[in-house]
């Protein structure tokens, strides 16, 4: 009888990170990855946002080979997700918080140049 089945969710520790995924560590020797598109439906730049190293996280299983005793999963759409992506900036967040900083710096540059002008 398998312990694990498709569409489960439970909890891994994270033993590893590559560009392309998240490592994790199960009971009973079974490995698994998250791949960076299972992370967020949002653009992922850096795969070390979304955990730490040791961590446990609970995450959804999607492929299991019980001969290998490794796992593909999932945390797209859970709440911890969800909770992450809270904190990150995607896209052009970051652009958009930096545009009226930048703007302001250049309007008093512009206010300063022209008041010395007089």
């Amino acid at each position: 009888m398998n312990e694990y089945k498709k569409g489960d969710i439970i909890t891994g520790k994270v033993t590893g990170f590559e560009k392309y995924g998240i490592f994790l560590a199960f009971e009973n020797g079974y490995t698994g990855l998250i791949h960076i598109s299972e992370l967020s439906e949002n653009f992922v730049k850096d795969v070390t946002e979304y955990a730490n190293l040791g961590e446990s996280i609970p995450c959804v299983i999607l492929e299991i080979d019980e001969e290998e005793k490794k796992m593909k999963c999932s945390i797209k759409n859970t709440e911890y997700a969800i909770q992450k992506d809270l904190l990150i900036d995607h896209g052009f967040a970051p652009l958009k918080k930096q545009l009226p900083i930048w703007m302001d710096e250049k309007i008093k540059e512009y206010n300063i140049g022209e008041n010395e002008e007089k």
